[in-house]
């Protein structure tokens, strides 16, 4: 009984994470075509130029793909030390997500005070030497969210030491239209924008975080209960 117990519990965690492997050969298959289609589109932050979209999802996705073939393996072989090694790895990504939403929430004002320090910074390297990614990232943040600047397009001014902004900003692009400042220009800035787009879609982003959480703790109790029942069967041999 015990041992047709284990073999169930053995095919479900390799089931599990063999979807858990999957899910991470697919998030790395995105974040390699992003790399590869825009690989000049980086962040709009100086401070962290690694952190665009594909580079987060390239280390998302093969995290995932690490820790899910441990589990097939460790499911697969009975073997315990990867079992164990499955659960801490899994553990300590829980921890570190519980960690940065306690941050978050509890520091949002002086994360938004870093942010827009950091923005406005990285706005002097506009158009700059090096700098064509950052440069890609303004224009396409400030084209679809029709804005212009971190807190107003007067941002700009101290950026480039002149009254001018990005041609990005115009509402009707044409070359040189950031020159002429006009009300053809958008006035708004992007910070607020955008982050009033992520708070429509907060609902839908805590869903998603409470079902990766559950997945979580789901392959950390398969894990652990598959552990101890091994544990339990070799020690009936001495």
């Amino acid at each position: 009984m015990a041992q047709t117990c284990l073999s169930c519990l053995k095919y479900l965690m390799f089931s599990f994470n063999l979807i858990f492997w999957l899910g991470g050969c697919g998030v790395l298959g995105v974040g390699i075509w992003l790399a590869v289609t825009q690989g000049d589109f980086a962040t709009i932050s100086p401070s962290y130029p690694f952190l665009s979209v594909a580079n987060v999802l390239i280390a998302a996705g093969t995290i995932i793909m690490v820790v899910g073939f441990l589990g097939c393996l460790g499911a697969i072989k009975e073997n315990r030390c990867l079992l164990l090694s499955f659960f801490i790895l899994l553990l300590i990504i829980f921890t570190l997500e519980l960690t940065g939403i306690f941050i978050f929430i509890t520091g949002r004002d002086m994360i938004d005070k870093y942010a827009h320090r950091d923005l406005t910074k990285g706005m002097r390297l506009y158009n700059t030497e090096g700098n064509a990614g950052l440069t890609k990232a303004w224009d396409i943040v400030q084209t679809d969210f029709r804005c212009c600047g971190v807190e107003n397009y007067t941002d700009w001014f101290t950026a480039f030491g002149e009254d001018k902004v990005p041609d990005s900003c115009c509402l009707e692009y044409g070359k040189g239209c950031g020159a002429t400042l006009s009300k053809t220009n958008f006035q708004e800035g992007c910070y607020v924008k955008v982050m009033d787009v992520l708070e429509q879609y907060l609902l839908v982003v805590g869903i998603f975080g409470l079902c990766i959480a559950a997945i979580q703790v789901l392959g950390m109790a398969f894990a652990m209960v598959m552990y101890c029942q091994l544990r339990k069967e070799s020690s009936k041999y001495y």
